[in-house]
């Protein structure tokens, strides 16, 4: 026999489909149809704005957040996110920047913009948006991720300490906004601090990842950690001179050089152990290497080599 539903009606497949969908399955479809038309090309003035001011109020769902992201659509937002000129693409960059306001709140997409080019746009964005809700939208976003993973340091290898300096000087009317860039740079000066350890730059030495990162221009870093140089047999600066002497990155083998002139300038036998090490060789040919970033900080690595400690902290 077959079953039959509560009321005593016999169920078909079509029936039973009809009266177990719920709330849920539609918002699932409704997004899935969104996410659809993010990927049309063709409809870039219509179908993607219509699809982003939807978006932008459903996403307050936490379950229209949960279908969004199974749907893969956080990757169809990241292209969006560009500088705008016209009052429509402002718009759009607007709502664009909400829906990824709104996934802040959500970990799982969280994981996704962590590991996407969200954040360096959202942060050209900032720097070059004058439309006050386009900036407030993106600085709470920023606010949301700041304690998340990885992304407060990536804020402040972006420049977003200078930005926010930047956006303080102005005039903005929004209670919101002056707040939310206070509460922005007080997470970063944190993040700077905890950026500025050994096991942080030991991290990007080893990896070769060598970058203008804050703690290379930090006198207090060089001050407090200049002896824990000495570990592994000057682990650290062997890999510095290998660096210099295999990297074919212009901003690694200067980033090295100017490391190599801060130990020599804040280690008693800087000198000694820097000559030790036949690392003069390697500095004196980057001399003439064809950037002047990495010529300007071989000569001055060679300098506080030749002078020594006693005159390197006249040198610039």
């Amino acid at each position: 026999a077959r079953p039959k539903t509560q009321d005593g009606v016999v169920a078909n497949g079509e029936n039973s489909k009809k009266k177990g969908t719920t709330i849920n399955d539609v918002l699932k479809e409704l997004v899935e149809w969104l996410c659809t038309q993010l990927k049309k090309p063709s409809h870039p003035t219509c179908g993607i704005p219509t699809a982003i001011n939807c978006l932008a109020s459903l996403l307050k769902e936490p379950v229209v957040r949960s279908s969004f992201v199974q749907a893969d659509g956080v990757k169809l937002l990241i292209p969006l996110i560009t500088p705008a000129s016209t009052q429509q693409s402002i718009q759009l960059l607007y709502e664009t920047c909400l829906c990824v306001w709104l996934l802040s709140y959500y970990e799982p997409a969280i994981e996704y913009l962590a590991t996407s080019r969200a954040l360096p746009r959202l942060v050209d964005v900032v720097r070059s948006s004058t439309k006050e809700k386009v900036v407030r939208v993106v600085v709470l976003t920023f606010r949301n991720l700041l304690s998340k993973g990885t992304f407060g340091a990536q804020m402040v290898d972006l420049g977003l300490p200078q930005i926010v300096q930047s956006l303080k000087a102005q005039a903005w009317s929004d209670e919101d906004l002056l707040e939310a860039l206070n509460h922005l740079e007080d997470g970063l000066k944190d993040n700077i601090k905890k950026l500025s350890s050994f096991d942080k730059y030991k991290q990007e030495v080893l990896l070769g990842h060598l970058d203008w990162s804050p703690m290379h221009k930090d006198p207090l870093f060089w001050r407090d950690n200049v002896s824990c140089f000495e570990e592994n047999d000057f682990q650290v600066l062997r890999v510095l001179i290998t660096i210099m002497e295999t990297s074919s990155d212009p901003r690694a083998l200067a980033v090295a050089c100017f490391d190599l002139s801060q130990f020599i300038q804040h280690h008693p036998a800087g000198r000694v152990i820097v000559n030790d090490l036949k690392a003069k060789e390697r500095v004196m040919k980057l001399m003439n290497h064809d950037s002047a970033e990495v010529t300007k900080n071989a000569l001055l690595c060679i300098q506080r080599l030749f002078l020594g400690a006693k005159y390197a902290s006249f040198l610039q």
